[in-house]
């Protein structure tokens, strides 16, 4: 799905990997979730029907479940604003000042902070125990930030110290005890569907009143790995219900695509983007206990 042309009384501000923003005349913003879908900080060529629709669905689940932790930036899914194809992926929100931050919290070593592990025996500037294996289960939940990349560049993991450096240090303590707070909810929550939280990132912003507010997405398959917790063996792979399936498959003799060459991957085949909605949408219902067909769009 390309970038969505805006309709009248909408500015189009600018685009990420998978959300369009635009501004209306009053001043509000409107975050879209298109279909597109990214893996090594590149945007495939193609999409996944109704990714948007489950992202926008999960995301306002979520804000409710954690209403009483953080306010969040979502002031209405159904606005005349929003133009009637845009129905179920679109949120009208309040404009933050946003915190320059990738907010990380893990529960589980896997991922980018599995690869920092086994360099350094660390994640993040956090000293972990010998002999962890992929999918272990950390002792305490950590917070492993990130720098917020370009599209097109690559998040890299930071420490406590240079998240001090961007953002001062109260901030810094403040979206970290957050970020941590936000996850042990969440992770409590899916535990009760049977499904782990192994890791997951916020943003945060600054609203008129300066108090801190999460922003952009929350817990969506797109900024969370969601394993089925009855299939959880450690020291291997685990099996997913997020966009991990799209990035075995690249990674895969399959795709023929090397990774290292700095070329583009190629396009999804049918089966992979239609089991890849499957996930997206089982993960929706599994946590929610709802049905995406009753979702509107």
């Amino acid at each position: 799905m390309p970038v969505l042309s805006a309709p009248p009384g909408l500015a189009h501000l600018n685009s990420g990997k998978v959300r369009d923003l635009y501004r209306s005349a009053d001043g509000r913003l409107v975050m879209v979730a298109s279909d597109r879908i990214s893996a090594f900080d590149f945007v495939l060529e193609s999409t996944i029907p109704d990714k948007g629709r489950v992202l926008t669905a999960m995301t306002a689940w979520w804000f409710e479940q954690l209403a009483d932790v953080v306010p969040n930036h979502l002031r209405a899914l159904e606005d005349p604003i929003v133009p009637p194809q845009w129905r179920g992926r679109a949120m009208v929100c309040e404009a933050l000042d946003m915190v320059p931050v990738e907010a990380v919290a893990r529960g589980y070593l896997t991922g980018s902070g599995l690869l920092d592990y086994r360099a350094s025996g660390a994640v993040c500037g956090v000293s972990l125990s010998p002999g962890l294996v992929d999918g272990d289960r950390l002792p305490e939940p950590i917070f492993t930030p990130a720098t917020k990349a370009a599209l097109g560049d690559h998040d890299e993991n930071v420490d406590f110290a240079a998240v001090v450096t961007a953002v001062g240090a109260a901030t810094a303590e403040q979206v970290r005890d957050l970020t941590l707070r936000i996850y042990r909810r969440a992770a409590d929550i899916a535990a009760q569907r049977g499904i782990l939280l192994a890791d997951t990132k916020f943003e945060f912003g600054r609203d008129a009143a300066g108090e801190l507010v999460l922003g952009d997405e929350a817990l969506t398959p797109d900024s969370s790995r969601f394993w089925p917790a009855d299939d959880w063996r450690p020291g291997r792979p685990q099996a997913s219900f997020d966009k991990q399936y799209v990035r075995d498959w690249l990674l895969g003799a399959e795709s023929g695509w090397d990774r290292a060459s700095g070329a583009a991957p190629p396009p999804l085949p049918a089966d992979v983007v239609a089991a890849t909605r499957a996930r997206y949408i089982e993960a929706y219902e599994r946590l929610t206990g709802l049905r995406f067909a009753d979702w509107p769009g």
